[in-house]
């Protein structure tokens, strides 16, 4: 009986799946099998480097698992910049380019193979993240934030399929650490992209701009937006009249924001019909 009992574990899993891989087989099957081959060896080679293992290649996807959280992301990102590098070598009309989505959980093991929520969830945050993208679970940026030079974006919590809704966070890729890479916070100042919450004294606000900064950054972006430019418009008012104008254009815009946060936050159809 004891042999019966299904073993768990906690880890963190790694789904990268292509973007619109039923469109590139259309256009060119041949061509976009290549492509998928030398990314795949690419991206198994980067895994193994961050002491993850491949768990399986359902399709278009790749599962992995990490001991290590910050190493799993690290291997995101550097699979981001290695296809992007490669795709820059070799222009192509349709380039193949990936979603990955990065999940801490718990999850049941069955010799090489991996299930449960923890797989889910991962799945499901890909499908969340842009072409080229990278999203993460909040466990993960709990155990990151802190640790990568890195920026977040607050995603809220986004409905999924199948799956309760829980808060996520897209990486800032765009910014120098990451075209240089992710170093260590410890061994290096934390870099101004950088928007997890300020964890110690060392890297505490200085003064009320920054606290206001940072508690922006934290703010999916049309929201952020919205508030900077209705504190503009009440500064301008005050400023500049005694008269109370600045009440419409900043309802306005606040309804304006409200109303796509709303539409934006309808439940997604699952994306493999959309490919």
């Amino acid at each position: 009986m004891a042999d019966d009992k299904v073993k768990r574990r906690l880890t963190t899993v790694l789904c990268a799946d292509v973007y619109g891989y039923s469109r590139l087989m259309e256009a060119d099957e041949t061509g976009t099998l290549e492509t998928l081959r030398r990314y795949r060896t690419a991206i198994a080679r980067l895994v193994e480097r961050h002491d993850g293992r491949i768990v399986n290649t359902w399709g278009d996807a790749v599962i992995a698992e990490f001991a290590s959280v910050v190493e799993a992301v690290q291997c995101a990102v550097e699979i981001q910049q290695e296809i992007s590098s490669q795709a820059s070598d070799a222009p192509q009309a349709s380039p193949m380019r990936f979603r990955i989505g990065i999940n801490l959980g718990d999850v049941m093991v069955d010799g090489s193979d991996i299930y449960g929520d923890g797989v889910n969830i991962a799945s499901r945050l890909q499908e969340l993240a842009e072409p080229g993208g990278v999203v993460i679970s909040s466990s993960v940026y709990d155990q990151v934030h802190n640790k990568l030079s890195v920026g977040f974006d607050c995603l809220g919590q986004r409905p999924m399929k199948n799956i309760a809704p829980l808060t996520s966070y897209r990486l800032t890729l765009g910014g120098r650490a990451a075209q240089q890479g992710f170093p260590i916070a410890a061994s290096a100042a934390p870099s101004e992209s950088a928007r997890a919450p300020w964890t110690d004294d060392r890297r505490r606000p200085s003064s009320a701009t920054n606290v206001v900064s940072a508690w922006l950054a934290r703010l999916p972006r049309p929201v952020a937006a919205a508030l900077t430019v209705s504190a503009f418009l009440i500064v301008i008012n005050l400023l500049t009249s005694h008269k109370i104008w600045f009440h419409w254009p900043v309802a306005a815009i606040l309804f304006g924001v409200a109303m796509r946060m709303v539409l934006g936050n309808r439940p997604e159809s699952d994306s493999r019909t959309e490919r």
